[in-house]
Formats: structure tokens, C-alpha cells, sequence
């Protein structure tokens, strides 16, 4: 009796298979995720947002060149005493001018710097992409193939205890 198995449950092994397939389908669409997270990421930091801060500085410089001849108008002008509200307009504009061109140095620095932060990254995201789809799609088949072993060895008949002894010498 010390050479026969004790199989108590085969459903242990289907189970653990199914959840491995789930496992891997769920594990591939965040694989996907990520990725594209990455791309459109890659885009909006060297399209989208390069334009829209260049539209930005366009649109501020004009609000500052307003201001300034605002400023200058008032200067002129006989009826304002003190031009201090045309001033601080002068200074709002021009600091959300500097702001915009900051930012926009800043999403030039991001986006030059992007590749080399997030390709190591992304290449770990490759490696456990081909883990998934290489290493556990092989698992699952060697399961497929324990079970049907299993299975094969749970359909034969245990030996007798004649046929034990007949057979010792």
C-alpha cells in the first residue's frame, strides 16, 4: 500500500487552473492599460501640451501688451492721478506670462526626460508581459496534462492484496 497515492481531490487542480486563466486575463488587460497609459502619456507631454502652453504664452503676451498700453494711456491721460490699478495689471499680466513660460520649459524638460525615466519601466512591463504569455500559458497546460494523469491514475484499479503477495518472492 506504500507505493499508491493518496489523490483526495481533482477538482483542486482544475480550480487552480481556472483561476490562472483568470488570473492571466486580468493580468493582460492591465498590461494593456499601463501601455496605453504610457503612449498617450508620451503624446500629451510632446504634443499636446507643448501647444497648449505656446497658445498660452500667445494669449498672455497679448493681455500684457494691453496692459502696458493701458498703463501708458493712463500715464498720459490728464483725469488719472495714479496709474496704481493699470500697474498691478501690468504685474498680474507679466507674472502669468513668466508662469506659462516656465511651464511650458518644464513640459519640455518633462517630455525630453520622459523616455529615460519610463523605458526601464516599461521594459519590466515587456518582461512580465513575456512571463505571462510565455511561462504561465505553459502552466496552464501543464496542468491540463497533470489532470488527465491524475485522472488516468484515479481510473485504475488498485492492486489486490492476492496479487501483492503472489508477487513478493
Amino acid at each position: 500500500m506504500a507505493d499508491q497515492a493518496r489523490i483526495s481531490n481533482l477538482d483542486a487542480i482544475e480550480s487552480f487552473r481556472t483561476a490562472l486563466i483568470i488570473f492571466i486575463s486580468k493580468t493582460r488587460q492591465s498590461l494593456e492599460t499601463a501601455q496605453d497609459a504610457v503612449k498617450k502619456t508620451r503624446g500629451w507631454l510632446q504634443t499636446e501640451q507643448p501647444a497648449y502652453w505656446s497658445a498660452q504664452i500667445r494669449q498672455r503676451q497679448k493681455k500684457l501688451d494691453q496692459a502696458q498700453q493701458e498703463l501708458m494711456s493712463a500715464r498720459l491721460s490728464e483725469f488719472v492721478d495714479t496709474p496704481s490699478m493699470q500697474q498691478m495689471a501690468v504685474r498680474k499680466a507679466r507674472a502669468a506670462l513668466e508662469e506659462a513660460q516656465v511651464k511650458l520649459e518644464r513640459t519640455k524638460a518633462w517630455a525630453r526626460d520622459y523616455d529615460r525615466t519610463v523605458d526601464p519601466l516599461a521594459r519590466k512591463l515587456d518582461s512580465f508581459r513575456d512571463f505571462i504569455e510565455n511561462d504561465l500559458a505553459l502552466a496552464t497546460a501543464h496542468l491540463v496534462e497533470i489532470q488527465k494523469i491524475l485522472d488516468a491514475y484515479h481510473e485504475t484499479p488498485a492492486p489486490s492484496a492476492t496479487s501483492e503477495t503472489a508477487n513478493k518472492p
